[in-house]
């Protein structure tokens, strides 16, 4: 444990509320499912979409842990859906399984296998089509994207504001960054709940590596422009982000924004990001 406990009352009590509100990322690899064990059984879990495998991974690993008695958030990458006929087959098989809730990113395949280009596609398609989903996340990227402005990240946030009902963010390093984005955003009258990324207790050479892989931190790229990720990232061999919490929570706007709570990426490594979460929940109480 860092300096995390070592903080005001308010903040603890946030950092706690906060962390006992968040759920992990799950990525789908073999076996995966036996070893949620460690996780309270009414946590969310956000279940990932690989860029080769595509949506049917995700709806399987998801239907196996509904069967664990978890409630699920799939991501529904746009460039892995090739067109309506598709996703009419996506959305009947997510009211199949119970699901109210699905995450739409753009997604990692370097071409789209249909006719979804962006997130902005699906969204349109999926309001077309309808469905019966409670609530659709969409993407944002708050420490910036190798390869496209801020300008027109936060265009896309507008146009996608009216389809979504909460934002996901990517692994975010910066509290300082994030707290100015997430004024900025309030100020356009962007409204909705954020889940900001946060990286879980991982090996640093991991995190880079599936960060890299997956598209959760963009690309070496944007690594190597953004110094000061790149330095934090490698000054021990464990990444703990005990004190990107408590730098975010002790932001001074932060309390007026709609930080909702946190999105867990824990790279699989589920049994000691775990500990690290219900450890520091226990610590502030």
């Amino acid at each position: 444990m860092t300096h995390i406990n070592k903080t005001s009352e308010t903040v603890a009590k946030r950092i706690r509320e906060d962390l006992q509100k968040s759920y992990m990322e799950i990525i789908p690899v073999p076996g995966i499912e036996d070893r949620v064990g460690p996780l309270p059984s009414d946590m969310y879990l956000a279940v990932t979409c690989s860029p080769t495998k595509g949506v049917d991974e995700t709806l399987e690993l998801s239907e196996k842990l509904i069967a664990k008695g978890f409630k699920v958030t799939p991501h529904i990458a746009s460039k892995c859906v090739s067109g309506e006929k598709h996703l009419d087959r996506i959305i009947k098989k997510l009211d199949e399984l119970g699901i109210e809730s699905i995450f739409v990113p753009g997604g990692d395949r370097p071409e789209p296998m249909g006719d979804f280009n962006n997130a902005l596609d699906l969204l349109r398609a999926l309001k077309k089509l309808g469905h019966n989903l409670n609530k659709i996340g969409m993407a944002a990227h708050p420490e910036g994207h190798p390869d496209v402005s801020n300008e027109v990240l936060m265009e896309a946030l507008e146009e996608k504001k009216d389809l979504a009902d909460f934002i996901v963010t990517q692994m975010c390093f910066d509290a300082k960054i994030l707290n100015d984005w997430m004024v900025e955003i309030h100020k356009k009258g962007i409204e909705l709940p954020v889940w900001v990324g946060l990286p879980g207790v991982i090996e640093r050479g991991r995190l880079l590596k599936t960060s890299l892989r997956i598209g959760v931190g963009d690309s070496l790229r944007f690594l190597r422009k953004k110094s000061q990720v790149a330095t934090e990232l490698m000054k021990s061999s464990i990444y703990n982000p005990d004190d990107l919490l408590k730098d975010i929570t002790e932001q001074n706007d932060i309390n007026q924004t709609n930080l909702a709570g946190y999105h867990i990426y824990c790279f699989n490594q589920i049994e000691t990001t775990e500990k690290w979460r219900s450890d520091t929940i226990s610590a502030l109480i």
